[in-house]
C-alpha cells in the first residue's frame, strides 16, 4: 500500500471528524438551555446564571466557544458533566471500552459465521443450505433490534429459566463466567441482524464471481476447488462485503444504543441516552463526537482493507 494513498485517506478522515465536530457543536448550541442553566436549575436567578455563564465562558462569541471546546477535545479536556459532575472524558472512555467489547465480539462472531454461510449458500445454490440462509437473512433483516433483544430476554432470561441475566454488566475481575454471561444476550441480539446483512451480501457476490471468466480459467488450469474458491473467487467477492461490514459498523453503533438500553448495559449508547434525557450538553457532545469518530475510523479501516484486497484502487 502506497504512503500517498494512506495519507490521503487519513486526511479525509480528519476532515470528516472536523465537520462532524462542527455539526455536533452547532446542534447543541441551538438546543434550549445551556450548561449554566443545567447546573443551577430552572429557578436560578438571572444574576446567578449570568455569573456562571461568565465563569464557564458561555458569554463568549460562538466561534470562540467552539475553538475552546475543540481544543479541549484534542487535549482530553472535554468538560464536566452537568448530570453527574464527573469529567466527561473519563465517563466516555469507560463506557466506550464496554461498548467496544460488546461490538467487537459481535462483529467477530458475525464475520466468522456469516461469510462461510454466504459462501456455502453460493456454492450450493438452489439447495437446502441456500434456502436456509435466505430465510434466515429475510428474518434477520425484518426484525428490529428491540424486538430481537426483547425476545431473547423473554425466552432465555426469565427467572424460571435463569440461563442468562436479563441485563447489567459484570467486569472481568468478577470472574470469566459472570463477565461472559452478561454479554451473551446483547451480543446475540446484535449478531442475528448483522449476520443477515453480511451472509446475504457474501452469497450474492460469490454467485456473480463464480460465474466469471477468470474463475473458469482457474478451474481449467487444474487448480483444486478449494484454491479456486479461496484464492480467486472469495478474494474478489470480499470487496463489496468489506464495504457492507464497514457500513454495518454504523448500523451497529445505532443498534447498540437500543440493545444497551434493553439490557441495561452501561455502554456508550446508554450514556448518550442519559445525556439526552438529562439535557447534559457536555456529555452529549462528547458521546456524539466519539460515536462519529468510531464510525469514521471504521470507514478508514474499510478503505485500507479494500486497497489491500484490490491493489488497483490505491493507484486511481
Amino acid at each position: 500500500m502506497s504512503l500517498n494513498y494512506l495519507l490521503k485517506r487519513l486526511l479525509a478522515t480528519l476532515l470528516t471528524l472536523w465537520l462532524v465536530s462542527l455539526v455536533v457543536f452547532g446542534i447543541t448550541q441551538v438546543l434550549p438551555g445551556n450548561a449554566a442553566q443545567m447546573i443551577l436549575g430552572e429557578f436560578a436567578t438571572p444574576e446567578a446564571l449570568e455569573a456562571l455563564e461568565r465563569r464557564l465562558g458561555l458569554d463568549a462569541p460562538v466561534w470562540l466557544q467552539y475553538a475552546r471546546w475543540a481544543g479541549g477535545i484534542l487535549v482530553g479536556d472535554w468538560g464536566t458533566s452537568t448530570g453527574t459532575s464527573l469529567p466527561v472524558f473519563g465517563q466516555v472512555v469507560e463506557n466506550l471500552g464496554r461498548s467496544m467489547v460488546l461490538a467487537g465480539i459481535a462483529l467477530f462472531v458475525v464475520t466468522l459465521l456469516a461469510v462461510p454461510l454466504g459462501v456455502m449458500a453460493a456454492v450450493r445454490r438452489g439447495g437446502v443450505v441456500d434456502a436456509s440462509v435466505s430465510v434466515f437473512s429475510y428474518l434477520g433483516v425484518s426484525l428490529p433490534e428491540f424486538v430481537t433483544a426483547t425476545l431473547l430476554v423473554v425466552f432465555l432470561a426469565r427467572p424460571e429459566i435463569g440461563l442468562f441475566p436479563a441485563g447489567g454488566y459484570a467486569p472481568l475481575s468478577a470472574g470469566l463466567w459472570p463477565f461472559l454471561s452478561h454479554l451473551i444476550l446483547p451480543v446475540s441480539a446484535l449478531t442475528l441482524i448483522l449476520m443477515a446483512h453480511i451472509s446475504r451480501q457474501t452469497r450474492s457476490e460469490m454467485v456473480d464471481v463464480l460465474g466469471a471468466e477468470f474463475v473458469r480459467t482457474a478451474t481449467l488450469k487444474g487448480l483444486s476447488r478449494r484454491q479456486v474458491l479461496v484464492k480467486h473467487a472469495l478474494r474478489n467477492a470480499m470487496l463489496p462485503t468489506v464495504t457492507v461490514i464497514a457500513l454495518d459498523v454504523g448500523y451497529l453503533i445505532g443498534g447498540i444504543v437500543v440493545v444497551e438500553e434493553v439490557f441495561a448495559f452501561p455502554g456508550l449508547g446508554r450514556l448518550l441516552l442519559f445525556a439526552i434525557q438529562n439535557r447534559d450538553l457536555p456529555l452529549l457532545q462528547g458521546a456524539a463526537v466519539t460515536m462519529a469518530g468510531v464510525y469514521a475510523l471504521a470507514n478508514l479501516a474499510a478503505d485500507l482493507a479494500y486497497a489491500w484486497l484490490d491493489r488497483r484502487i490505491q493507484y486511481e
